[in-house]
């Protein structure tokens, strides 16, 4: 199944937010999936053109604090929606901000943000249905117990699995996290919490790794908190990538079998990649490509539901990444030849 909404906004720009998130991330796929030979006649059978999950405070407070809630539900909004997309820079300028361009209010953000948490929580529903779910959206792995970070207002990954726990849908899951930055918010919210593995493959440095490791009260920064199963990649090892993370999936197997696992699957590790922080992983396409299907495969043969979610992937290049992986998964799905 493939969750995509059209009505659904992948960028920011109408918000006067300059981050180069595109909607063809998601709207090219779509397209290149609809116009297939062999899956567009199909359609019906693996699209969900609709998100119509809900999510309420209750259930943001299993991962964040109620604070920080009540924060993202008030006055304060602008000022944490300004922190976590870093839309003001030390000396006070904007940064990668312009609210002259904008078309709509910048709190307007959150319920598109509240969207996303929502179609994660669908998509996994989806999974636990079909064996496979693909979601354009979600991935917002860096939101933390107390605030946003890294244009993370909220974390929906750790949201979704703990509500669906809640309903009684699952138990446990794996979040299998390959976005370029480590899945520091997902693994400092799930710390301590056994019904919960996580393993992030990422860059060995740089953001969010080179920041300041303590928080300004003097608390530790919780970004440095440690997955489960941590695989750094240093500039220059990426014929290393694949084999890495294959060696941590089979260290995952040797752990109890989950009811669910959530892939962040970014394509910000593609060469063609367009966030300055992203740079020093530079995987082809056809390393992405490999990397998608051995996971896909992997959870697919010890008989795991998977959520996959459209994570981080900046610039007009990223849709490329997901349309060649899903079209190869929906074919294999629908038993269609033609890949």
């Amino acid at each position: 199944m493939i969750l995509y909404d059209a009505t659904y906004k992948m960028s920011f720009f109408e918000f006067g937010i300059q981050i180069p998130i595109f909607d063809s991330k998601a709207s090219r796929t779509f397209e290149a999936l609809k116009n297939h030979p062999r899956l567009g006649p199909r359609q019906s059978d693996w699209h969900h053109d609709r998100i119509d999950a809900r999510i309420d405070r209750s259930d943001l407070q299993r991962a964040h604090a109620k604070a920080y809630v009540d924060r993202l539900f008030s006055s304060g909004l602008e000022d944490e929606i300004v922190k976590t997309y870093e839309l003001i820079d030390v000396e006070g300028r904007y940064h990668r901000y312009n609210p002259a361009e904008a078309t709509e209010p910048l709190k307007g953000l959150f319920d598109r943000i509240r969207q996303r948490v929502a179609g994660t929580a669908q998509c996994a529903r989806l999974a636990l249905a079909h064996g496979f779910c693909f979601y354009f959206g979600g991935g917002m792995h860096h939101a933390q117990h107390e605030f946003g970070n890294g244009f993370c207002l909220l974390n929906d990954v750790v949201v979704a699995i703990r509500k669906l726990q809640a309903e009684g849908r699952i138990r446990t899951a794996w979040v299998i996290d390959v976005d370029a930055h480590k899945g520091d918010g997902t693994a400092a919210l799930t710390l301590g919490d056994d019904t919960i593995t996580t393993l992030s493959i990422h860059m060995a440095r740089g953001w969010p790794l080179d920041g300041n490791p303590v928080l300004p009260d003097g608390r530790p920064h919780p970004s440095f908190i440690p997955s489960d199963i941590d695989i750094p990649i240093a500039a220059g090892e990426e014929r290393d990538y694949n084999p890495r993370l294959l060696n941590g999936l089979y260290r995952l197997a040797a752990r109890t079998k989950p009811d669910l696992a959530v892939v962040v699957a970014g394509a910000d590790p593609y060469e063609k990649d367009e966030l300055p922080s992203t740079q020093d992983l530079r995987l082809s396409r056809d390393q992405l490509y490999d990397r998608d299907r051995m996971i896909y495969r992997f959870l697919q043969d010890r008989g795991i539901p998977h959520a996959g979610l459209m994570a981080g992937g900046y610039g007009e290049a990223a849709w490329e990444i997901y349309s060649r992986y899903l079209t190869w998964a929906l074919c294999d799905r629908l038993g269609a030849d033609g890949v």
